[in-house]
């Protein structure tokens, strides 16, 4: 919309008019003619909940805020330029002739706003429709009405429409001149009239009849500054920089702003000081400081909003701003601008009003358009050329290249649907024979899918071989401070896997934050205004860009009642799933049986329960597990993607930590071990991931990342894996011949899901046979290796491989393959399908018929020169010589200089009926490839046991190749099955360690548990490598668990439960946690649920509060761990006082990293050697000295620190007098309070009441008697 400038001459409107002609392509005429067609868009128009959202910028498409929910009919219409009046406003349009503009076949309409306040000067915005005449200066016209947004009326008389396909000139758009003129008439006079009595009423009283309550007052104060508000920021429609070059032009300059002077001279001081500087920074987000808050305005706050869900509100006049119950994925057309679309347009608003925030691609001939806010998009993020179509601005890509625009879009965050044609031009004229409704006149154009990020399954769009989820998350949580129960699904549609979950978490929801990292979702699906603050900060903390949609409790995100009636419903595992819904099979059953509860009946038998999935069953027993699936497939619904994904049963039941089977590794675990991303970029490179993951296969690195979140703790189990990693590096033929064979090998376990789907191209399902072919030829010559080995896992697989040659026969006999290659057509042999072979019959006898009519044509003309011709779409033309007669009823199509060329009534005919039989032919062969789809569909279970089986082939391998790709030394680990826990390295490597430069890295021992204590208290200097070692055994120990070698000299251990980890000092911004409360939170479930055979590594507890405080914390953690709970661990600090405390407890052997120092030059040469004591100091002040601290600032921190160790008298106060330490001390009260509560007492232990080894009366007598040993060793002492 031009830029309408307030002057202070009589020549503001020309002005107005000027600009407006100056502007570029997207100010031309037919912009300015759509503009008005489509303002209901630029209107802001209100949603049932909020009335005055403000008008959308033209130049700012990212942060946009949509309109509101649909209703394209639910407001009445006024037809022509009528005077509306209501209770809170009023408008008054009117239109005077302008000869000028005549040509441009569109006339300016003005619109005055009517206010009751005396002093303001009242505004004009131009709107684009037709109009002949410069408007003469007016009165100022204040009155205390104005106009609402939702009945704004449009005139667009005598816009040259550009219809679509169906090339109707839809007469009905235009009006009569002498219909103008007389509208135009009476808006003067109406105008006039009001203006008069307006001018009367101003100096009259009021009387009652018209006097306002204080609360209509109020709403009458807003909606004038609301609405005045939308005028004076009318400007920032047309952005221009400041030597006033519009935005998109060359010298376009995108860091500054124009401000026009009359918008300036109306700003408040606030805000001339905050447009003062943004002025100059336009491309910049200005942060403003206001109070206790920074504070972003406008544009600003728009992008705020859209990126970071900040809430948006009016304040100082500029948008911060939105409605807690807008809908951004719908808009409200109003029905006067819905009556006065083409039926083309209609058909697009139809879609797009359900899909507001998504970027609808809608299929117009050989090309995907994009129009009005999503061309605009187009434009602005990919440079796509904007031009003018059917009344609204367009951009197109090819239909060929859609896949690679619609990854773009996904790519910056965008929801892609895809609106395809679903007819040709024949086929709509084929079925305007048989219905004459005008509507119907119109190619008919359908949603076909919705791409999200989270939700993609095309593989053309999948940029990785890893699986994207979406998940569904139900909480329930009565308060802040009670335990919450979850209930989760999630999917990944690339290949349809469902898996569903539930458990109640504790306050810090360890299971949740673990089952996050696990998965990783890439989209979330939730309640609005239902998840808890601490779950939604999870979330926030744990994954990255992720699309979050908020659905409306029970009415979209289903409870489990609805959702089991909806599954039922919709019949997804039935096996005529697709005929239940108007096939024509069923239509006569569903004609006969009208009464509800028969259809409902028969429904229930062919959909009873036994055939759904075992997974979805056992979630029919929680509400919370049922409601997370209803909400995702409610979404999935949406999408279109609900009936090819839940229809393939594929359903597990899910288990973040799986307490019996698995070594748990918790989110924290996988966080600071670094197992699927690192802590530089986040990306994978130097994680555990990478480092053991060699698969050849898509589906086989899949699989690999769900062994690494599990790994095994079942013995025979992880022997039985390394069982098969022995055998297959002892038959490197073995290894060599699968990764030849596999390494390019399609994805099929994503292929086939797709082929369910009926969304498999042909050459898709050419490769997908092809595959399955030459998996059965590698499986077949992999098996005479097979026969050799001893392992039985690997002997299992191999047994288990399902015969698919007899279904590929059957597919290689039904129809020609390299047909089909070329054709892009299932082309069947005769005999395979009765309706494509009868259509072929058709078209021959159609070919022999037009063959006999050229023939008759040459004798009846007496020539032989007469041909045959194609031209265009004009197929069959009859070419004859310039010198020959032909009959009159003969239609010529074209000419040269030496030939005519002619359709006559019979071969116009025959062309006719060829060309209904190819587009039945057609639909044939469309039919034919979902037949094809479905015979190879129904043994989808076979195809994807053979995937499975070739994958977990595939992650043997891998760490088969892991192990031999360690270096030397590397070993076999070796478990114990019963006993104490038991940990020992002999000369252990950090296996992320480059093998080239193995002999760099300086091996280390571990021993611990067994003869030797179970806890390392671990001192040394900073940078000497304390953190490194607490990493490398806890990776050791997941290799071991995993099946993999590890790179040690020897491993001898009892495999372990859980790993818990506390490394690294980070705070928690978005939980309002600092650094200390973030180490107490995660060394509070340590304590409270580590078990014997756990292993707990810990660094530096306590450092993130004073010494004092840190060391205490330290001290009874260590003890506790030590004493009472009887884990493996590893515990790094520099409190050297600790070391001291516990130089005599036999549960605690003290080590350190070895250093060299030298004092003269202040610096440490870290040997990175574990050894046995204590290091004397942490070598701080050297640390300092090479970090290139002033040698002074470093001198004079020694001497402060030697004179802090002389005078603390730490040591006086943590022992006893008796000498008997005071952990033995806090021990034996710990014992007595025991034996209380066994007597009756009241005792309530916090402590360990999650361990699972602490459970039962018997397990808590086993932890006494440890304490009790420790009691007695230190009184020895």
């Amino acid at each position: 919309m031009p830029l309408a400038e307030e002057c202070n001459d009589a020549q503001s409107s020309h002005a107005g008019s000027s600009n407006a002609s100056s502007q570029p392509n997207r100010t031309s005429t037919p912009v300015k003619i759509q503009t008005s067609l489509l303002s209901f868009l630029q209107k802001g128009l209100p949603t049932p909940s909020s009335s005055g959202d403000r008008k959308v910028r033209k130049n700012d498409f990212r942060t946009q805020e949509p309109v509101s929910p649909i209703t394209p009919s639910s407001k009445g219409s006024n037809s022509g330029q009528v005077l509306e009046r209501e209770s809170s406003n009023l408008t008054e349009e009117f239109e005077e002739p302008n000869l000028e503009k005549r040509s441009s076949r569109g006339r300016i309409k003005r619109r005055i706003i009517i206010s009751s306040d005396e002093d303001e000067d009242y505004e004009e915005t131009d709107e684009f429709v037709d109009s002949p005449k410069k408007p003469k200066a007016q009165n100022k016209i204040l009155s205390n009405k104005r106009l609402k947004n939702d009945e704004l009326e449009y005139d667009i008389d005598n816009i040259d429409m550009d219809i679509d396909e169906e090339n109707s000139d839809d007469k009905s758009k235009r009006t009569n001149e002498q219909n103008k003129k007389v509208s135009l008439t009476n808006s003067k006079n109406k105008l006039k009239e009001f203006a008069s009595n307006s001018t009367i009423r101003r100096d009259l009283p009021v009387s009652s009849s018209v006097r306002m309550t204080d609360s209509e007052k109020k709403k009458q104060r807003v909606a004038d500054f609301k609405a005045k508000n939308d005028e004076r920021y009318s400007w920032l429609l047309n952005v221009k920089d400041a030597d006033e070059n519009p935005e998109g032009s060359s010298n376009y300059d995108p860091r500054t702003l124009y401000i026009p002077k009359s918008a300036w001279n109306k700003f408040t001081p606030f805000e001339k000081q905050f447009w003062e500087i943004k002025s100059k920074h336009w491309d910049t987000i200005v942060f403003f400081k206001k109070g206790k808050f920074y504070e972003l305005y406008e544009r600003d706050a728009d992008i705020g909003h859209s990126e970071f869900d900040l809430k948006l509100t009016d304040r100082v006049n500029m948008r911060m701003v939105g409605s807690s119950n807008y809908d951004p994925r719908t808009l409200y057309i109003p029905k006067s601008a819905w009556n006065k679309f083409t039926p083309f347009e209609k058909q697009f608003w139809e879609i797009k009003s359900k899909h507001w925030d998504t970027i609808v691609f809608f299929k117009k001939g050989k090309f995907y358009e994009l129009y009005e806010r999503d061309a605009d998009i187009g434009h602005s993020e990919f440079d796509l050329k904007l031009t003018d179509r059917v009344n609204m601005r367009m951009v197109g890509v090819p239909e060929m290249s859609f896949e690679s625009w619609a990854a773009q879009f996904i790519a910056k965050g965008y929801k892609v649907a895809r609106v395809d044609q679903m007819e040709t031009a024949i086929g709509k004229e084929m079925r305007e024979k048989s219905s004459k409704k005008k509507e119907e006149k119109i190619i008919r154009r359908e949603l076909t899918s919705i791409l999200t990020a989270g939700t993609i399954v095309d593989g053309g769009l999948l940029t990785n071989d890893m699986s994207t989820f979406c998940m569904s998350i139900k909480e329930s949580c009565n308060t802040e401070n009670d335990s919450p129960t979850f209930g989760i699904c999630f999917v990944d549609t690339a290949t349809a896997e469902f898996h569903i979950t539930s458990f109640v978490d504790d306050l810090d929801r360890t299971q949740f934050e673990t089952l996050i990292m696990q998965v990783k979702p890439r989209e979330i699906v939730y309640e609005k205004g239902r998840l808890n603050q601490r779950t939604m900060r999870i979330l926030k903390n744990c994954t990255n860009r992720t699309i979050w949609t908020a659905l409306k409790p029970d009415v979209e995100f289903w409870d489990a009642n609805t959702t089991y009636d909806e599954i039922r419903f919709s019949r997804y595992f039935s096996k005529n799933v697709k005929k239940t819904f108007g096939q024509e099979e069923d239509e006569d059953v569903i004609m006969e049986n009208n009464n509800d509860d028969e259809i409902m009946e028969n429904s229930e038998s062919e959909d009873s329960n036994d055939a759904w999935p075992s997974a979805i069953k056992e979630a029919m027993k929680n509400p919370l597990m049922m409601s997370a699936l209803g909400g995702l497939i409610w979404y999935l619904r949406s999408l279109k993607l609900d009936a090819e994904l839940v229809s393939l049963k594929n359903f597990h039941i899910y288990d973040p930590i799986r307490h019996c089977s698995s070594l748990i590794l918790d989110g924290q675990s996988l966080a600071n071990l670094e197992v699927f991303e690192n802590s530089v970029d986040g990306s994978d490179h130097g994680t555990v991931f990478k480092l053991l993951n060699h698969c050849a296969t898509s589906f086989g690195k899949r699989n690999f990342k769900k062994w690494l979140c599990h790994p095994l703790r079942d013995i025979d189990a992880i022997n039985a894996r390394l069982d098969a990693v022995e055998e297959l590096n002892s038959v490197p033929e073995f290894r060599d011949s699968f990764y030849a064979n596999f390494s390019q090998f399609p994805d099929l376990e994503r292929l086939i899901s797709r082929i369910h789907a009926k969304t498999c191209k042909v050459k898709e399902f050419l490769i997908v046979l092809t595959a399955f072919e030459n998996l059965m030829k590698t499986v077949s010559h992999l098996g005479g290796f097979a026969q050799k080995f001893k392992s039985d896992k690997l002997l299992k697989l191999f047994e288990t491989i399902p015969n698919l040659t007899p279904m590929l026969l059957y597919f290689k006999e039904a129809f020609d393959h390299g047909k089909a290659e070329n054709e892009g057509n299932l082309i069947p042999y005769p005999g395979i399908d009765n309706d494509y072979d009868d259509i072929q019959t058709k078209l021959k006898e159609i070919d022999k018929k037009l063959a006999q009519h050229l023939a008759e044509a040459n004798k009846q003309l007496r020539t032989t020169k007469i041909i045959y011709k194609d031209v265009g779409k004009e197929i069959y033309q009859l070419e004859v010589p310039n010198s020959i007669k032909v009959p009159s009823d003969w239609k010529k199509l074209s000419r040269t200089q030496k030939v005519n060329r002619y359709w006559n009534p019979t071969l116009q005919k025959l062309v006719r009926d060829l060309q209904e039989a190819l587009e039945v032919e057609s639909n044939v062969l469309k039919s034919l490839n979902g037949s094809f789809y479905e015979k190879f569909d129904a043994h989808y279970h076979e195809w994807l046991l053979a995937v499975k089986i070739i994958a977990e082939i595939d992650c043997l391998l891998s760490l088969a190749n892991s192990s031999l790709a360690l270096g030397e030394p590397c070993c076999r680990p070796q478990f114990v099955r019963q006993g104490p826990s038991i940990l020992e390295f002999e000369e252990l490597r950090h296996p992320c360690i480059v093998s080239g430069i193995v002999n760099d890295f300086i091996p280390n021992d571990t021993f611990l548990g067994g003869d030797q204590p179970n806890i390392i208290l671990l001192t040394g200097p900073n940078m000497g490598g304390k953190s490194t070692l607490l990493r490398q055994n806890c990776i050791a120990i997941i290799m071991a668990q995993l099946g993999c070698y590890v790179p040690a000299k020897r491993c001898l251990m009892t495999p372990f439960d859980r790993i818990y980890t506390r490394i690294g000092a980070n705070d928690n911004i978005l939980a309002g946690q600092s650094t200390f409360m973030v180490e107490l939170s995660e060394t509070s479930k340590i304590l409270h649920e580590a078990t014997p055979r756990s292993m707990v590594i810990l660094d530096e507890l306590g450092r993130g509060t004073s010494t004092f405080d840190g060391y205490a914390i330290a001290y009874s953690v260590l003890h506790y761990l030590a004493t009472h709970i009887g884990c493996l661990g590893l515990f790094s600090t520099h409190y050297g006082m600790l070391t001291q405390e516990f130089s005599k407890n036999p549960n605690i052997a003290l080590k350190h990293m070895s250093c060299e120092i030298d004092q003269d030059r202040k610096e440490v040469t870290f040997l990175y050697k574990l050894i046995p004591g204590v290091c004397p100091k942490s070598y701080g002040m050297n640390v300092a000295n090479m970090a290139g601290i002033p040698r002074q600032i470093v001198d004079r921190a020694e001497m402060i620190a030697a004179k802090f160790e002389q005078t603390s008298q730490l040591q006086n106060t943590l022992t006893a007098r008796s000498g008997i330490p005071i952990t033995t001390h806090c021990d034996f009260v710990y014992l007595l309070k025991a034996a209380a509560k066994n007597g009756g007492g009241t005792l309530v232990e916090g402590v360990g009441d999650r361990a699972l080894d602490n459970q039962t009366e018997r397990e808590k007598e086993e932890r006494h008697a440890r304490v009790l040993k420790t009691i007695i060793h230190g009184i020895k002492m």
